[in-house]
Protein backbone atom coordinates (compact mmCIF):
# COMPACT_ATOMS: atom_id res chain seq x y z
CA UNK A 1 0.00 0.00 0.00
CA UNK A 2 1.30 3.81 -0.73
CA UNK A 3 2.32 5.34 1.84
CA UNK A 4 0.66 8.80 2.92
CA UNK A 5 3.01 11.18 4.33
CA UNK A 6 1.14 14.90 5.05
CA UNK A 7 3.90 17.54 4.01
CA UNK A 8 3.42 20.75 4.90
CA UNK A 9 7.07 23.11 4.31
CA UNK A 10 7.70 23.37 1.08
CA UNK A 11 11.81 22.89 1.62
CA UNK A 12 11.06 19.64 3.39
CA UNK A 13 14.00 17.08 2.04
CA UNK A 14 11.59 14.47 1.41
CA UNK A 15 9.82 16.52 -1.23
CA UNK A 16 13.51 17.50 -2.84
CA UNK A 17 13.09 15.63 -5.66
CA UNK A 18 11.12 17.94 -7.31
CA UNK A 19 12.47 21.00 -6.12
CA UNK A 20 13.36 23.57 -9.18
CA UNK A 21 11.63 21.55 -11.94
CA UNK A 22 11.92 24.94 -13.98
CA UNK A 23 15.60 26.07 -13.41
CA UNK A 24 17.66 25.52 -16.31
CA UNK A 25 21.17 23.66 -14.71
CA UNK A 26 19.45 22.36 -11.30
CA UNK A 27 16.34 20.72 -12.03
CA UNK A 28 16.29 16.79 -11.27
CA UNK A 29 15.53 15.51 -14.44
CA UNK A 30 18.97 16.56 -15.98
CA UNK A 31 20.72 13.25 -17.44
CA UNK A 32 23.17 14.21 -14.77
CA UNK A 33 22.65 15.17 -11.30
CA UNK A 34 20.37 13.50 -9.99
CA UNK A 35 18.87 11.83 -12.97
CA UNK A 36 15.52 11.57 -12.71
CA UNK A 37 11.83 10.73 -14.77
CA UNK A 38 9.42 13.21 -14.05
CA UNK A 39 5.73 12.64 -14.21
CA UNK A 40 3.10 15.04 -13.73
CA UNK A 41 -0.35 14.91 -14.48
CA UNK A 42 -2.65 11.82 -12.93
CA UNK A 43 -2.75 10.19 -16.33
CA UNK A 44 1.00 10.38 -17.01
CA UNK A 45 1.86 9.20 -13.31
CA UNK A 46 -0.68 6.30 -13.78
CA UNK A 47 1.55 5.26 -16.70
CA UNK A 48 4.56 5.74 -14.40
CA UNK A 49 3.68 3.40 -12.32
CA UNK A 50 2.32 1.01 -15.00
CA UNK A 51 5.72 1.12 -16.56
CA UNK A 52 9.55 0.03 -16.16
CA UNK A 53 10.21 3.40 -14.90
CA UNK A 54 8.74 2.82 -11.41
CA UNK A 55 8.08 6.03 -9.23
CA UNK A 56 9.99 6.35 -5.87
CA UNK A 57 8.19 9.19 -4.73
CA UNK A 58 4.96 10.98 -5.25
CA UNK A 59 4.12 14.48 -4.09
CA UNK A 60 0.17 15.85 -4.80
CA UNK A 61 -3.14 17.80 -3.77
CA UNK A 62 -6.10 15.57 -1.84
CA UNK A 63 -8.22 15.65 -4.94
CA UNK A 64 -5.44 13.94 -7.10
CA UNK A 65 -4.84 11.49 -4.66
CA UNK A 66 -8.30 10.78 -4.84
CA UNK A 67 -8.26 10.47 -8.69
CA UNK A 68 -5.23 8.04 -8.41
CA UNK A 69 -6.84 6.25 -6.06
CA UNK A 70 -9.87 5.73 -8.27
CA UNK A 71 -13.75 4.46 -7.52
CA UNK A 72 -12.46 1.54 -5.88
CA UNK A 73 -9.79 3.19 -3.77
CA UNK A 74 -7.15 0.26 -4.68
CA UNK A 75 -5.59 2.52 -7.92
CA UNK A 76 -2.53 2.84 -6.14
CA UNK A 77 -2.53 -0.70 -4.37
CA UNK A 78 1.01 -2.22 -5.11
CA UNK A 79 2.74 1.33 -5.17
CA UNK A 80 5.89 1.15 -2.81
CA UNK A 81 6.55 4.76 -2.79
CA UNK A 82 5.32 7.56 -0.65
CA UNK A 83 2.66 10.00 -1.71
CA UNK A 84 3.56 12.98 0.05
CA UNK A 85 0.32 15.20 0.36
CA UNK A 86 0.59 18.97 0.06
CA UNK A 87 -1.78 22.08 -0.32
CA UNK A 88 -1.31 23.59 -4.00
CA UNK A 89 0.29 26.58 -2.16
CA UNK A 90 2.99 24.67 -0.68
CA UNK A 91 3.56 22.61 -4.17
CA UNK A 92 4.32 25.79 -5.67
CA UNK A 93 6.93 27.25 -3.49
CA UNK A 94 8.38 23.60 -3.92
CA UNK A 95 8.77 23.31 -7.95
CA UNK A 96 8.66 26.99 -8.33
CA UNK A 97 5.63 27.66 -10.17
CA UNK A 98 1.67 26.48 -9.98
CA UNK A 99 1.69 23.36 -11.68
CA UNK A 100 -2.27 22.86 -12.87
CA UNK A 101 -2.16 19.29 -12.89
CA UNK A 102 -1.64 18.72 -8.41
CA UNK A 103 0.49 15.62 -9.09
CA UNK A 104 4.41 14.42 -9.24
CA UNK A 105 6.09 11.53 -9.55
CA UNK A 106 9.51 10.81 -9.66
CA UNK A 107 11.16 7.74 -10.90
CA UNK A 108 15.34 6.97 -11.23
CA UNK A 109 16.67 6.32 -14.87
CA UNK A 110 17.04 2.96 -15.33
CA UNK A 111 19.57 1.65 -17.60
CA UNK A 112 19.56 2.58 -21.15
CA UNK A 113 17.89 -0.76 -23.39
CA UNK A 114 20.09 -2.28 -26.04
CA UNK A 115 18.98 -1.11 -29.64
CA UNK A 116 18.28 -5.26 -30.16
CA UNK A 117 16.15 -5.14 -26.73
CA UNK A 118 14.28 -1.93 -27.86
CA UNK A 119 13.16 -3.32 -31.11
CA UNK A 120 12.82 -6.81 -30.57
CA UNK A 121 9.96 -8.10 -31.78
CA UNK A 122 8.72 -4.46 -33.49
CA UNK A 123 7.57 -3.87 -37.29
CA UNK A 124 7.20 -0.40 -37.25
CA UNK A 125 10.51 1.82 -35.70
CA UNK A 126 10.59 5.54 -36.62
CA UNK A 127 14.42 6.88 -36.32
CA UNK A 128 15.26 10.39 -35.70
CA UNK A 129 18.73 12.47 -36.47
CA UNK A 130 19.09 15.69 -35.06
CA UNK A 131 15.62 16.07 -33.43
CA UNK A 132 16.37 18.39 -30.67
CA UNK A 133 13.09 20.19 -29.93
CA UNK A 134 11.47 18.87 -26.13
CA UNK A 135 8.34 19.05 -27.29
CA UNK A 136 8.66 17.45 -31.01
CA UNK A 137 9.64 13.84 -29.45
CA UNK A 138 6.87 14.09 -27.11
CA UNK A 139 4.58 14.57 -29.95
CA UNK A 140 6.27 12.14 -31.80
CA UNK A 141 6.08 9.34 -29.08
CA UNK A 142 2.08 9.96 -28.29
CA UNK A 143 1.91 9.42 -32.35
CA UNK A 144 3.99 6.17 -32.52
CA UNK A 145 1.83 5.24 -29.58
CA UNK A 146 -1.46 5.90 -31.33
CA UNK A 147 -0.46 4.11 -34.66
CA UNK A 148 1.37 1.62 -33.76
CA UNK A 149 5.10 2.02 -33.78
CA UNK A 150 6.62 -0.10 -31.45
CA UNK A 151 9.68 1.59 -30.65
CA UNK A 152 11.95 4.45 -31.57
CA UNK A 153 15.67 4.82 -32.16
CA UNK A 154 17.44 8.11 -31.83
CA UNK A 155 20.32 8.88 -33.97
CA UNK A 156 22.69 11.79 -32.97
CA UNK A 157 21.70 15.04 -32.52
CA UNK A 158 18.71 14.65 -30.66
CA UNK A 159 17.65 16.09 -27.39
CA UNK A 160 17.03 13.98 -24.09
CA UNK A 161 13.90 12.24 -24.64
CA UNK A 162 12.90 11.54 -20.74
CA UNK A 163 12.90 15.15 -20.09
CA UNK A 164 9.78 16.60 -18.06
CA UNK A 165 8.59 18.17 -20.97
CA UNK A 166 8.61 15.70 -23.51
CA UNK A 167 7.11 13.36 -20.92
CA UNK A 168 3.99 15.44 -20.11
CA UNK A 169 3.81 16.16 -23.92
CA UNK A 170 4.22 12.42 -24.67
CA UNK A 171 1.37 11.91 -22.67
CA UNK A 172 3.71 9.35 -20.60
CA UNK A 173 3.98 7.48 -24.30
CA UNK A 174 7.62 8.15 -23.62
CA UNK A 175 7.61 5.24 -20.89
CA UNK A 176 5.52 2.75 -22.47
CA UNK A 177 7.19 2.73 -25.97
CA UNK A 178 10.69 1.16 -25.97
CA UNK A 179 13.91 3.44 -27.72
CA UNK A 180 17.26 2.97 -27.54
CA UNK A 181 20.04 5.26 -28.71
CA UNK A 182 22.15 4.01 -31.56
CA UNK A 183 25.67 4.13 -30.49
CA UNK A 184 27.59 4.51 -34.12
CA UNK A 185 25.06 6.79 -36.81
CA UNK A 186 24.59 6.57 -39.12
CA UNK A 187 26.44 3.12 -39.24
CA UNK A 188 23.48 1.65 -37.06
CA UNK A 189 21.00 1.98 -40.21
CA UNK A 190 22.97 -0.97 -42.00
CA UNK A 191 22.47 -3.47 -39.03
CA UNK A 192 19.13 -2.81 -39.00
CA UNK A 193 19.26 -3.60 -42.49
CA UNK A 194 21.40 -6.68 -42.25
CA UNK A 195 18.55 -7.64 -39.42
CA UNK A 196 15.83 -7.25 -42.21
CA UNK A 197 14.60 -4.16 -42.05
CA UNK A 198 13.86 -1.73 -44.87
CA UNK A 199 14.82 2.25 -44.21
CA UNK A 200 12.59 5.04 -45.18
CA UNK A 201 13.72 8.26 -45.11
CA UNK A 202 11.51 11.46 -45.62
CA UNK A 203 12.40 14.26 -47.90
CA UNK A 204 11.02 16.94 -49.34
CA UNK A 205 12.70 15.83 -52.83
CA UNK A 206 9.39 16.20 -55.25
CA UNK A 207 11.48 13.95 -57.44
CA UNK A 208 11.07 11.27 -54.33
CA UNK A 209 7.83 8.98 -54.75
CA UNK A 210 5.04 9.74 -52.34
CA UNK A 211 5.24 7.95 -48.24
CA UNK A 212 1.88 6.34 -49.45
CA UNK A 213 2.97 4.79 -53.24
CA UNK A 214 6.67 3.56 -51.74
CA UNK A 215 4.89 2.19 -48.64
CA UNK A 216 2.56 0.30 -50.35
CA UNK A 217 5.48 -1.74 -51.91
CA UNK A 218 6.32 -2.74 -48.59
CA UNK A 219 3.74 -4.57 -47.54
CA UNK A 220 4.82 -7.31 -45.16
CA UNK A 221 8.00 -5.95 -44.47
CA UNK A 222 9.63 -5.12 -41.22
CA UNK A 223 10.27 -0.74 -41.84
CA UNK A 224 12.19 2.06 -40.09
CA UNK A 225 10.32 5.27 -41.19
CA UNK A 226 13.64 8.00 -40.66
CA UNK A 227 12.85 11.93 -40.04
CA UNK A 228 15.72 14.25 -39.50
CA UNK A 229 15.51 17.65 -37.96
CA UNK A 230 13.46 20.97 -38.62
CA UNK A 231 14.94 22.77 -41.10
CA UNK A 232 18.03 21.18 -42.08
CA UNK A 233 16.34 17.45 -42.02
CA UNK A 234 18.45 14.46 -42.93
CA UNK A 235 21.84 14.98 -43.57
CA UNK A 236 22.61 13.37 -47.62
CA UNK A 237 25.55 10.98 -45.58
CA UNK A 238 22.37 9.31 -43.64
CA UNK A 239 20.11 9.48 -46.80
CA UNK A 240 22.34 7.46 -48.52
CA UNK A 241 22.39 4.43 -46.49
CA UNK A 242 18.80 4.19 -46.47
CA UNK A 243 17.10 2.20 -49.27
CA UNK A 244 14.12 4.01 -50.30
CA UNK A 245 13.52 8.26 -49.99
CA UNK A 246 10.10 9.55 -50.09
CA UNK A 247 7.55 12.42 -49.90
CA UNK A 248 4.73 13.78 -48.30
CA UNK A 249 2.81 15.35 -51.18
CA UNK A 250 2.22 18.75 -50.31
CA UNK A 251 0.34 21.79 -51.74
CA UNK A 252 2.46 24.85 -53.38
CA UNK A 253 4.01 27.36 -51.45
CA UNK A 254 4.76 24.54 -48.58
CA UNK A 255 8.05 22.28 -48.68
CA UNK A 256 7.53 20.07 -45.57
CA UNK A 257 5.76 19.71 -42.29
CA UNK A 258 6.60 20.03 -38.48
CA UNK A 259 8.67 16.91 -38.00
CA UNK A 260 6.27 15.90 -35.20
CA UNK A 261 3.26 16.08 -37.86
CA UNK A 262 5.28 14.35 -40.65
CA UNK A 263 6.39 11.31 -38.36
CA UNK A 264 2.78 10.86 -37.06
CA UNK A 265 1.60 10.62 -40.64
CA UNK A 266 3.94 8.16 -41.65
CA UNK A 267 2.68 6.19 -39.23
CA UNK A 268 -0.85 6.73 -40.24
CA UNK A 269 0.49 5.54 -43.51
CA UNK A 270 1.84 2.63 -42.66
CA UNK A 271 -0.62 1.40 -40.43
CA UNK A 272 -2.58 1.46 -44.14
CA UNK A 273 -0.38 -0.64 -45.61
CA UNK A 274 1.10 -3.00 -43.06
Amino acid sequence: MVQIVEITDPADERIADFRHLNSSDRRPDLPGGKGLVIAEGVLVVERMIASRFRPHTLMGTENRLAELRGPGGDGLDGVDAPFHLVSAETMERCIGFHLNRGVLAAAHRPEPLPVDTALAGAETVIALEGVNDHENIGAIFRGAAGLGAQALLFGSGCADPLYRRTVRVSMGHVLRVPFAHAENWPGALDRLREAGYTVVSLTPDPAAPTLAAALAELRGRRVVLLVGAEGPGLAERTMRRTDVRARIPMTPGADSLNVATAATLACYERTRSV
